[in-house]
């Protein structure tokens, strides 16, 4: 369960209630758009703040390591120079890329997260996508293009 910062002193959280990690009614099953996606039950308005991913931040010194493995995939580029990678946690490295996706993802660097956040308004059944470059409707090609 994720707990709601309550004030931040010489970079140590104290928290005082929960909230949560992931809407009800989203799930994972096999995408037409490639492996597995992540789909939703539920209609869901653009705005609405989908996710919370916690991330493992790895040091760039370990990024050519990923690039070896299946990881490669799934990863998130991280830090204010990009120069980091991060896997993330609950459904965050298997929303499937769309140019012109239905949600964005935001880094939060400071609590080590990603939120996924509606864009447009999704509706029952559909997969929920993101753009790999970042931007909704950003068309520069993706490494598996």
């Amino acid at each position: 369960m994720l707990l709601k910062k309550h004030f931040r002193k010489k970079r140590k959280c104290f928290f005082t209630f929960a909230t949560m990690q992931r809407i009800e009614g989203i799930y994972f099953a096999p995408s037409d758009i490639s492996g597995r996606g992540v789909f939703t039950i539920h209609e869901i308005p653009a705005g609405t703040l989908i996710e919370i991913c916690p991330v493992i931040v790895l040091p760039k010194e370990e990024l050519p390591v990923i690039h070896s493995t299946k990881l490669h995939d799934y990863y998130f580029t991280w830090g204010i120079d990009q120069k980091q990678c991060a896997i993330a946690l609950g459904y965050g490295s298997i929303y499937n890329h769309h140019k012109n996706s239905n949600a964005e993802y935001n880094l939060n660097l400071a609590d080590k997260t990603i939120e996924i956040v509606a864009v447009k308004d999704i509706p029952s059944g559909a997969e929920i996508t993101i753009n790999y470059n970042g931007e909704t409707g950003d068309d520069k090609k993706v490494w598996f293009e």
